[in-house]
């Protein structure tokens, strides 16, 4: 089983959360801190769910990268 995960720069550290699991979340020190972290958040939210005689949603969410063509005046964007 595959989710698609996403991770933000949070200050000086790293959050993350899974789109297709609400309120699974982590952090971290690094990148790979916090995807070690959502890793064990996502086993204990599915744990959790099976518990509760609850489904375990299918994973829905797309993960794509958008090119942005560079703008007439502009250099770099922030």
């Amino acid at each position: 089983m595959r989710y698609a995960i996403v991770i933000e720069k949070a200050g000086n550290n790293f959050s993350g959360y899974v789109p297709d699991l609400p309120g699974c979340i982590a952090t971290g020190a690094t990148i790979e801190e916090t995807e070690n972290e959502l890793l064990a958040a996502i086993q204990f939210h599915l744990d959790g769910l099976l518990e509760d005689g609850l489904s375990v949603p299918a994973s829905e969410s797309i993960v794509e990268y958008m090119f942005i063509p560079a703008q007439p005046g502009v250099t770099a964007y922030a």
